[in-house]
């Protein structure tokens, strides 16, 4: 299987399988001398580790990270620090269930991966769904810890990446209740506390009836230069459409007013720009932070939407690998509502993507 490389200068490539023995990542292109210790990065997976409410899956693993190589620590060093090798990261798979889809095994769960992986590779691992499963951002969030701690290094104090859930199925945040202060008081990283009260009654509806629902996250990156990206096949909005794409479920990825930006004319969508304190200063953002592919200094915005679990109780109609119509329902340990999880995900690959621009910037212009 190719393609489990992202990236160009700063890059990583992810391995392991869902309930394989373990799961792991592979970071390349990280400047050297950055301090990095095993709990900066536990600090991330511990915000997308399963079981840590009743509103994703039961499934528990502690996630533990474990590096195995890239760092180096001696008394001149003041603690681990990068050597500018390959970074190599792995988390061991402790509490898998394989049996719990052994009743599955020959038949496509409609809405996964399951038909069109085995239209293409001819084999599969049916127990989670292999190399398919959300299992794999585990990996993607600790290549993620290592791009903020570097980013966090190299632009300062002001850079920060932020992220939360915006709408729920069709349930949306209430916009004037905005708090990204609040995000880590409820299970669902909302920044509206009202809405976060109603959500927990829809999805329990959901989850007690063996259902799923959709969800949208948003990612902010603040304190991010102007000069990021490049204006034809090397757009940063482009690179962040494919990174958050790439995430597990996800369905449609939009950049500043995104979709709705169709609903507008001309003079609503321009940001309007002044002078502040002798430097640009845009009057709004429904660019999201990125003109022609080059970021412009204001906060980047991106959001994805994820689809239902299709991991469901309820039964569907399908068929098997024998070419039969069948019904299936899928049991074991399921996020009902995987965009919660999503969340710390998002912010991953918006680090990982501002790296990347961030070494080739540096490369060309200096």
């Amino acid at each position: 299987m190719s393609f489990n490389s992202f990236g160009r200068v700063f890059r990583f490539t992810t391995w392991g399988e869902s309930h394989g023995p373990a799961l792991g990542v592979v970071v390349d292109g990280c400047p050297p001398g950055l301090k990095l210790r095993e709990e900066d990065i536990q600090t991330f997976l511990d915000k997308r580790k399963p079981g840590g409410s009743k509103f994703v899956t039961q499934r528990k693993e502690p996630d533990r990270v474990k590096i195995l190589s890239g760092v180096f620590e001696d008394d001149r060093t003041d603690g681990p620090r990068t050597t500018g090798t390959p970074i190599s990261l792995m988390i061991e798979n402790v509490d898998q269930r394989s049996k719990d889809y052994s009743d599955i095994r020959d038949k496509y769960r409609p809405g996964h991966a399951d038909i069109a992986y085995d239209a293409k590779y001819g084999i599969r691992d049916y127990r989670g769904g292999g190399r398919s499963s959300a299992r794999e951002t585990a990996a993607r969030v600790a290549a993620g810890a290592v791009a903020e701690l570097a980013l966090q290094s190299i632009l300062g104090a002001d850079f920060s990446i932020r992220a939360c859930l915006v709408q729920m199925g069709e349930h949306k945040i209430d916009r004037g209740n905005f708090d990204w202060g609040v995000i880590e008081d409820n299970p669902f990283w909302c920044p509206d506390p009202e809405a976060a009260k109603a959500w927990e009654t829809h999805l329990d509806t959901a989850r007690k009836a063996g259902s799923s629902m959709g969800a949208v996250v948003e990612v902010v990156a603040s304190g991010v230069p102007a000069g990021l990206g490049a204006p034809v096949y090397g757009k940063l909005d482009a690179d962040l459409a494919s990174a958050m794409m790439s995430i597990n479920a996800a369905k449609g990825v939009e950049i500043g007013a995104g979709f709705e930006a169709a609903q507008l004319s001309g003079e609503e969508n321009a940001d309007e720009i002044r002078i502040k304190n002798g430097s640009p200063h845009y009057l709004s953002n429904r660019a999201g932070g990125v003109l022609g592919g080059i970021s412009t200094g204001q906060d980047i915005v991106a959001r994805f939407a994820v689809k239902p679990t299709s991991s469901i109780l309820t039964p569907r109609r399908t068929v098997n690998a024998q070419g039969e119509e069948t019904e299936i329902v899928t049991r074991g340990r399921h996020d009902p509502c995987v965009g919660i999880r999503g969340v710390p995900v998002g912010a991953a690959m918006m680090a990982l993507v501002l790296a990347d621009h961030v070494m080739l910037h540096r490369a060309q212009c200096g």
